[in-house]
């Protein structure tokens, strides 16, 4: 009788938990674009690398890489989209003079928001 009620509650329980963790890593998920604007930071670009990474489960995001030469020294800059059945992914050519904004994290520039500089 005791195992008739407890094995539901426990199922119960650890449904709710994976529940509840799954909603905490899908909101981690959809932050992962969003970025302090605490810095902007000119340069051509020298390089592009562009790959997709498992973030949790079944969520993906886009992690694309740029080193840019600044006037004074060779910069790492990522941008970091989370991949939505609506994603667009910005195409970037090296050569092109850009203007990121965004802020340092370690030892890399973290940035979602750019322009194309004439």
């Amino acid at each position: 009788m005791v195992t008739a009620i407890l094995i539901p509650i426990i199922c119960f329980y650890f449904f709710w938990l994976t529940k509840k963790e799954m909603k905490e890593h899908d909101i981690k998920w959809l932050e992962t674009e969003l970025v302090r604007h605490e810095a902007v930071l000119t340069g051509e670009i020298r390089s592009v690398t562009e790959e997709k990474q498992r973030f949790y489960y079944h969520r993906y995001i886009f992690v694309q890489e740029l080193k840019i030469q600044t006037d004074t020294k060779l910069i790492k800059a990522k941008k970091i989209t989370p991949m939505r059945k609506s994603t667009n992914v910005e195409a970037f050519n090296v050569g092109d003079m850009i203007r990121i904004y965004g802020c340092w994290e370690n030892n890399h520039f973290h940035f979602n928001e750019y322009e194309i500089v004439s």
